[in-house]
C-alpha cells in the first residue's frame, strides 16, 4: 500500500501544504468546506498526520513550531509553506502559527510550548526579541529565518539564516542612483527596531550618503508592509512631495501599493517615480509595469533553516549562521 505525504494529499485536495498543516492542527481560520474537502481525502488514502503514523512513539518524535510574523505576507507565506515541505521530508512533525506584525512572538512562543510538546523552533520575518533567550536555557534550539543573529547578543543562542539585507539595500538604491534617481522616498518598517527592516534601513542610508544625499525623516516613510498600509502612506507622502522620483519598498507587497497610489495620483510608473521592491514573489511578473524587485531565494532560505534546526535538535550543534544570497531583478517598474 502505497505511504501517502502530506503534499500528496494537498495536490489531491487541491490546496496548499500550508492548508493541509492548518487542518491537521485544527486550525478555526479554514473554512468549513475547505476541512471537510481535506478530511475527505486523507480518509479515502488512509492518511493521519502525527508521528505515530509513521511508527514512531509520540514521546519520542520531534515537534517543530514555525511561527510566521506577518498574515499577509505572500513572500513569508511561500517561504512558510516550504519550511514546513523539508520538515515533513526529515520526518518531523510540525505546527504553524500565525500572527500580526505587532504581535509578541516570544509570548507565543511560551504558550506553544506550554501547550506542546515543542522541541525546535523556526520564527519567521520575526524580529530579534532576546527574552528568547530564556528558550534556549530551556533546551529549545531556534532558528531566526530572514533576519540575522550573528551580531547580536542572541548570537550564541539563536541561529539564523538570511540574506545580508544591509548590502542588499545598498545595492537597491545605488540601482536608482545609477539609472539617475536623486529624490528617492524609502518605505520601510521601524529604522531603530532589531528586524532585518531596521538593517535594509541603514543599506540605504550608506547608499545615498555616499552619493551626498540623505535619509532624513522627509525621505523615509515608516509603515507596515501590507498593501493597505503602504498605499494610505504613499497617497499622503506623493500629495506632498511631488518632487520624488523613485521609491524603494522594503517589501514586493508595500510596492504593490505603492504603484497603486501612484496610479491615482496619476504618477506613472516608472516615467515619473521608478519603483523597486524587495522579496521576489511570483505575481511581480503579472503587474502592470512588472514589478522591479531584490528576489531572496526562498527555496534555500526554507530549506537551509530546517536543515540547521534538525543539526541543532539532532546533534547539538551550536548555533549558525548562514547568509544567503540575493538577486537584484530589474523590470519594467524601474526606468
Amino acid at each position: 500500500m502505497k505511504i501517502y505525504t502530506i503534499r500528496d494529499i494537498a495536490q489531491m485536495a487541491g490546496v496548499s501544504v500550508t492548508t493541509v498543516s492548518r487542518v491537521l492542527n485544527n486550525r478555526p481560520d479554514v473554512s468549513r468546506e475547505t476541512q471537510e474537502k481535506v478530511r475527505r481525502v486523507m480518509q479515502e488514502h488512509h492518511f493521519v498526520g502525527n508521528a505515530n503514523a509513521r511508527g514512531l512513539k509520540q514521546a519520542e518524535s520531534d515537534l517543530i513550531a514555525v511561527i510566521i510574523r506577518g498574515r499577509r505576507n505572500p513572500f513569508l507565506n511561500d517561504l512558510a509553506e516550504l519550511m514546513l515541505q523539508y520538515a515533513w521530508d526529515s520526518r518531523a512533525a510540525f505546527i504553524t502559527e500565525y500572527i500580526d506584525e505587532r504581535a509578541d512572538e516570544f509570548h507565543h512562543a511560551l504558550r506553544l510550548i506550554g501547550e506542546r510538546r515543542i522541541t525546535g523552533i523556526i520564527f519567521v520575518g520575526s524580529r530579534i526579541d532576546e527574552r528568547c533567550a530564556s528558550l534556549a536555557d530551556m533546551g529549545i534550539p531556534m532558528v531566526f529565518a530572514t533576519v540575522s543573529t550573528e551580531n547580536t547578543a542572541m548570537a550564541r543562542r539563536a541561529s539564523s539564516v538570511s540574506i545580508d539585507d544591509r548590502s542588499m539595500a545598498r545595492e537597491a538604491v545605488n540601482a536608482l542612483l545609477d539609472r539617475g534617481c536623486r529624490r528617492i522616498v524609502v518605505f520601510g518598517g521601524d529604522r531603530e527596531g532589531t528586524d532585518s527592516l531596521a538593517l535594509r534601513a541603514q543599506g540605504a542610508q550608506e547608499a545615498l550618503e555616499a552619493r551626498g544625499l540623505t535619509l532624513d525623516e522627509g525621505h523615509y516613510v515608516e509603515t507596515r508592509l501590507t498593501l493597505e498600509d503602504a498605499y494610505a502612506a504613499a497617497l499622503d507622502y506623493f500629495r506632498s512631495r511631488p518632487d520624488a522620483d523613485a521609491a524603494f519598498c522594503m517589501s514586493d507587497t508595500a510596492a504593490m501599493g505603492v504603484i497603486r497610489a501612484l496610479h491615482d495620483l496619476r504618477r506613472r510608473v516608472p516615467e515619473d517615480v521608478s519603483v523597486l521592491g524587495v522579496d521576489g514573489v511570483d505575481v511581480d511578473e503579472f503587474l502592470t509595469p512588472r514589478l522591479s524587485t531584490v528576489a531572496q531565494p526562498v527555496q534555500e532560505i526554507a530549506r537551509r533553516s530546517v536543515e540547521v534546526l534538525r543539526d541543532m535538535m539532532e546533534r547539538g550543534a551550536p548555533a549558525q549562521h548562514v547568509t544567503v544570497g540575493a538577486e537584484l531583478i530589474l523590470r519594467e517598474s524601474v526606468k
